[in-house]
C-alpha cells in the first residue's frame, strides 16, 4: 500500500489559523482547495457588491493555491460555486467560464444563506488530480 505525503498550503487568510484549515491540501495526486472567499490582501472583503469581480478574485486565489501544491488549473476536476443570491449566477458563471472554458471541470452552483462576512457574495471550492 502506498503512503502518500500530505502537503498544506496557506493563502495568508486571517481565518486560516482561527478556524484551523488550509487553503489547499495535497495528498498524493489529489488536491482540495477550501471554500475560497473574496478576501483582499488587506484581509478584508474585496469588490463589495460585485459578484463577477469577487468570483475572479476567488479563482485567482485558487490558481495560486494550486500552483503552490504543484497543480495547474488544467488539473481541476470539479468546482463548487456558492452564492448568497442565485439570481447572480450568470456573473459568477462568466468568471468561471473565462478561467475554465476550455478545461470544463464538473461544476456545481448552490445558494447559501450567508457567509462568515456578509460582504462576501460568493465562495468557490476546487478539486484537482495531478499526475505524480
Amino acid at each position: 500500500m502506498t503512503r502518500w505525503t500530505r502537503r498544506t498550503v496557506s493563502s495568508g487568510s486571517p481565518l486560516e489559523p482561527k478556524i484551523g484549515f488550509s487553503r489547499a491540501v495535497r495528498v498524493g495526486p489529489f488536491v482540495s482547495v477550501s471554500g475560497t472567499a473574496p478576501i483582499g490582501r488587506d484581509g478584508r472583503a474585496a469588490h463589495v457588491g460585485d459578484v463577477y469581480a469577487q468570483s475572479r478574485l476567488c479563482l485567482d486565489i485558487i490558481g495560486r493555491a494550486l500552483m503552490d501544491c504543484g497543480a495547474r488549473l488544467e488539473d481541476v476536476t470539479r468546482t463548487r460555486i456558492l452564492l448568497t443570491d442565485m439570481a447572480t449566477w450568470q456573473e459568477a458563471a462568466r468568471a468561471q467560464g473565462e478561467i475554465f472554458g476550455a478545461i470544463r471541470p464538473a461544476c456545481t452552483f448552490a445558494e447559501v444563506n450567508r457567509f462568515i462576512d456578509p460582504e462576501w457574495l460568493v465562495e468557490i471550492e476546487a478539486d484537482a488530480v495531478v499526475e505524480e
